[in-house]
């Protein structure tokens, strides 16, 4: 059973970066969260093997023992399941889930409202737990350590403060910035998950099982352009997949191949290695109009007529994991494999650029 508290769950990207297909970030209105393409077990989760050998044990433990288990932070960046992994701990505890954000949680007693409503077992999970408000931090330190929390009765010098005791629950706080975290949150969890980008193997199976569970008749082949320019992440495989669907549909196609997938994405501007025009503009800016590079961070946003924080935060990361893009002391470089993509042939000194 899933209660979501007033707020929903927040979102610290920028407008830019959620308009964008290839963003990990959710778009309004998008049916990401349906419970249709969420799996409901561990079992059913694809990718992650080692995170699900080590929850599985651990969810395991405390069925058997028959106490809540220890609280668990998730930590990785969006849409790589944590939100869905936070469910599947409550489906396989059977008990219920409370989701909150801390972007909804404005003060101290809007989370010790929530606290002290959960039922002995339940779940609270907070996403993007980093944004909490320092008082409510405070207030979750004692309740996840002492299970308790203190109401504040009266108001001036006369308040006195009233310790509520709480059934055992388990919190599971999702961060995209676990170093934001303060030590003495990160240290109330007894149970730290790191989620990775996933590989195109795993990317395959999962565009494969959500296209079965959608209706879409996708071949092996096809399953693979969609892996590759999902930027190993799931949420962007899922998304991608609708909009192949819509093109399936809009064109009477009663099988989906790779072709189809080409032109469908083709028409969103999204290449063979998951770039879309916003990544396109910043290589080719880098390669044709300063020639590869070096090249400071506000003369690049000028010229793809960005702000420069949608640079840095929106197209370079994925840039410069996959290998387009060098950070050096003197700015943007681009690399071979930048040149290369574009069609280009490299600078003979490319490589001596950084």
């Amino acid at each position: 059973m899933v209660k979501q508290t007033d707020g929903g769950a927040g979102n610290d990207e920028s407008a830019e970066q959620s308009l964008r297909m290839v963003s990990a970030a959710p778009i309004e209105g998008e049916p990401v969260s349906d419970e249709e393409l969420r799996p409901q077990d561990l079992e059913g989760f694809i990718g992650q093997p080692r995170l699900k050998a080590q929850l599985d044990l651990f969810l395991k433990a405390a069925r058997k023992r028959d106490v809540a288990p220890d609280h668990i932070l998730l930590a990785g960046p969006p849409g790589l399941g944590k939100t869905t992994l936070a469910m599947i701990v409550a489906h396989e505890l059977e008990v219920p889930i409370r989701i909150t954000s801390g972007p909804a949680v404005q003060h101290a007693g809007d989370l010790a409202s929530i606290l002290s409503s959960l039922e002995a077992g339940e779940v609270l999970f907070i996403d993007e737990i980093h944004r909490l408000p320092r008082a409510a931090e405070e207030l979750l330190y004692i309740a996840m350590e002492d299970f308790r929390v203190d109401v504040m009765v009266g108001k001036g010098p006369g308040a006195s403060s009233i310790p509520l005791t709480l059934p055992r629950f388990t919190v599971i706080g999702a961060t995209t910035r676990e170093g934001m975290l303060p030590s003495p949150l990160r240290a109330r969890f007894g149970f730290t998950a790191h989620l990775d980008f996933y590989p195109p193997q795993e990317l395959e199976r999962l565009v494969a099982r959500s296209s079965k569970v959608l209706g879409i008749d996708v071949t092996g082949a096809a399953c693979t352009q969609l892996s590759r320019r999902s930027r190993g992440t799931p949420r962007i495989a899922n998304r991608l997949l609708r909009r192949v669907r819509d093109w399936a549909v809009v064109h009477d196609l009663s099988q989906v191949g790779p072709e189809d997938v080409k032109e469908a994405l083709a028409l969103y501007q999204i290449d063979s290695e998951g770039l879309d025009r916003l990544d396109l503009a910043v290589l080719d800016a880098i390669v044709r109009s300063f020639e590869g590079g070096p090249v400071g961070l506000n003369n690049l946003a000028a010229m793809v007529g960005e702000e420069a924080e949608t640079v840095e935060t929106v197209c370079e990361p994925y840039l410069v994991r996959e290998g387009f893009l060098v950070r050096t002391p003197k700015g943007r470089v681009a690399t071979a494999k930048a040149w290369e993509h574009l069609g280009l042939k490299p600078r003979e000194d490319v490589t001596k650029l950084f």
